[in-house]
């Protein structure tokens, strides 16, 4: 970065003005290659890039892939352990509690044991009843006393756990039943409750906000930045508890509600959490409540914390697989949470995604894209990309030689230099010789006197010399690509489409004294532009009007008089159309002798206007093969019988090689 001062010049420091302004672009070839092939091959643009950020850049993890590595962390998560893990735990806790109590009873004569002998095995079946029944119980035995408390602090740690990820670590103090640690959970909870329904009420909650998290922070490991990251953290996992509970069979869930019930009531937390919950469901009503999702079926038991964490890693593993598929309409990279994928796959994976994002943006940033009353097209910047990416393909595989020069045996006003000089003669343009031209002022001057000091050389008329050129004439170039159904049936029409690309590329770039025109034909024939060919689809209307394409080339050639006249045929079947006198377009299949013979007689009028009509056949039925051969015989062309992967090859290497001109041939 450099500053002016005044008239003392500039002072240089670091660049603080964002993105370095020397950095290299972004290379965006390889990927404008790959959508290019993938349009050549018909599908849309859309298709195309969304297709190539499935498969990734060059060492960066596509969507696909990531989409994998969540998949297998997702089957790692389905095994994590069953939902019943704290209702076990309880039972077995109670069992052990009475089985003390009753060894204590047992020995004891009084009629008092007897009693609460009888009480206990009164309790409900159920878990939760039993427990519930316990709550006034009068213990005898000290063991099954510190039993029935540690019940009670488990039940209380997990419940809060299950709505307060990480709560079960804070409230270690529980155990020992420290009342001022459940106060402070207490506060926590009203003040949660009043920050929620500010934030329900649409009022700004950014200092209340703050003031929670110098109170509270410690309830929260995870420390949210904002009120909207808090409540996303508490909705998902209030939501992740109401799906673990539907997971479970309905005995099960109904004995843990209960537990659960019954733990908030003892902790006087009961209204607050219901109210809280309520709160949660208004800020976030987007979230699936109550909704039977997929739950962990493992051999490890889970604790209701646990399992509610264990839900919620398995709902937001697969809303992550589900962005990352993009198979849902109006799917959009853009949609990839960047916080789910760092959870699950580390901060690689989120520089993996933003690759693909900048890929994204940069395709249209620098003009490869555009994007068209809501439509994605290629830019005419990609198409001239596409053709010299195709041309360069061809030529990698091309054994032709020559270059086409069309060769004339005399001197020109332009072309090659022959290496030979003459004398400038009126009317001429050929670039000066200039050496030769000083040369020839030098010795014209060399006897005549001069001043003192005077060493000037005054160059006249006669002085001038010109260099020789081979004189070149242009070329003008009809290319008919066969746009028929049928092409797409063989797979032949990507080809054919990278083909003529490749030649537009060719004849406008190293031959700008040719003319080129790209003609489509299947029931009718129509001129194509670059732009519209690559991503033009084969016309699913009946016909092959290779008539129509002729006319059209044939007024081309009309225009370029003084060009040699270069007509180039790539199709797959015998003519099937044919334009009426009236213009309209008739088909039929099989072809009718009217169609051959009005097909026939375009090709007759091509080759008396001097051109000659090359094929490109890709199919081997006979009939076709007859025709071709009876077509260029007319006309003094030849017949290609390639197949698709070297289409490209033949076509350009018989341009080049017609463009010398006939001398050549």
């Amino acid at each position: 970065m450099s500053v002016r001062h005044g008239g003392r010049g500039y002072r240089y420091g670091r660049w603080r003005g964002g993105p370095d302004p020397l950095a290299p672009p972004y290379d965006l070839g390889n990927a404008v290659d790959e959508i290019g092939d993938s349009v050549l091959a018909g599908s849309g643009v859309r298709e195309a890039l969304r297709e190539l950020l499935r498969r990734g850049l060059e060492g960066r993890r596509g969507l696909d892939e990531l989409r994998r590595s969540v998949r297998e962390r997702l089957r790692a998560a389905r095994q994590a352990g069953r939902m019943d893990g704290t209702l076990q735990e309880v039972r077995e806790l109670l069992d052990r509690a009475l089985d003390a109590e009753r060894r204590a009873l047992f020995p004891d004569p009084d009629d008092a044991a007897r009693l609460a002998e009888a009480e206990l095995d009164a309790l409900p079946d159920d878990t939760a009843g039993a427990v519930r029944g316990l709550r006034d119980y009068a213990w005898r035995s000290p063991e099954a006393r510190e039993t029935y408390q540690r019940i009670q602090d488990l039940l209380r740690r997990e419940v809060l756990d299950s709505s307060f990820q990480g709560m079960k670590q804070a409230l270690q103090a529980l155990q020992d039943g420290d009342g001022a640690a459940m106060q402070a959970v207490k506060d926590m909870v009203a003040d949660l409750s009043q920050l929620l329904d500010a934030h329900n009420r649409g009022e700004d909650t950014t200092q209340q906000f703050r003031d929670f998290m110098d109170r509270h922070g410690q309830f929260f490991p995870d420390d949210p930045q904002s009120v909207d990251e808090l409540i996303d953290s508490l909705a998902r996992r209030a939501a992740a508890q109401e799906r673990m509970l539907a997971g479970l069979s309905p005995e099960q869930r109904a004995e843990l509600a209960d537990l659960m019930a019954q733990t908030m009531t003892d902790m006087g937390l009961a209204s607050e959490m219901a109210h809280l919950q309520d709160a949660l469901r208004r800020a976030r009503p987007d979230l699936p409540w109550g909704q039977r999702g997929t739950v962990p079926d493992g051999e490890p038991q889970l604790g209701l914390g646990d399992a509610t964490s264990a839900v919620a890693e398995l709902a937001d593993l697969e809303a992550l697989s589900n962005q990352l598929s993009q198979g849902y309409a109006g799917a959009s990279i853009a949609d990839v949470d960047e916080e789910l994928l760092e959870r699950a796959l580390g901060r690689q994976a989120v520089d993996d995604l933003a690759a693909l994002r900048q890929l994204e943006r940069e395709l249209e940033r620098q003009g490869y894209l555009e994007r068209t009353d809501g439509r994605l097209e290629l830019s005419p910047k990609a198409v001239r990309r596409l053709g010299a990416t195709a041309l360069r393909r061809v030529f990698a595989k091309l054994s032709a030689t020559g270059r086409g020069d069309h060769d004339v045996t005399d001197a020109g006003a332009a072309g090659e230099l022959t290496g030979g000089s003459r004398d400038w003669q009126f009317g001429d343009e050929q670039p000066l010789d200039v050496v030769r031209t000083v040369r020839n002022a030098v010795l014209r001057t060399a006897g005549r006197p001069r001043a003192d000091g005077d060493r000037r050389v005054r160059i006249a008329v006669e002085d001038f010399a010109v260099v020789e050129t081979e004189r070149r004439t242009g070329a003008a170039v009809a290319l008919l690509v066969d746009l028929s159904y049928s092409m797409a049936l063989r797979g032949t029409w990507g080809a054919a489409k990278s083909t003529a690309m490749a030649l537009h590329s060719l004849v406008t770039t190293r031959f700008p004294q040719d003319a080129i025109q790209i003609i489509g034909f299947s029931s009718t024939a129509q001129v194509l532009r670059p732009e519209t060919l690559a991503e033009l689809s084969v016309d699913t209307l009946q016909g092959t009007n290779l008539q129509h394409g002729l006319i059209l080339a044939r007024r081309f050639l009309a225009r370029h008089r003084d060009a040699e006249p270069v007509v180039l045929v790539v199709t797959d079947g015998e003519p099937t159309a044919h334009l009426e006198d009236d213009g309209t377009p008739f088909f039929c299949w099989p072809p009718m002798p009217e169609t051959i013979a009005r097909t026939v007689a375009e090709v007759e009028r091509v080759a008396r206007s001097g051109a000659t009509v090359n094929v490109f056949a890709l199919d081997p039925e006979p009939g076709l093969v007859h025709f071709v051969h009876d077509i260029t015989r007319r006309a003094g062309g030849r017949v290609f019988q390639p197949d698709t992967e070297h289409l490209g090859e033949y076509v350009v290497a018989d341009y080049l090689r017609t463009r010398r001109g006939r001398r050549a041939r």
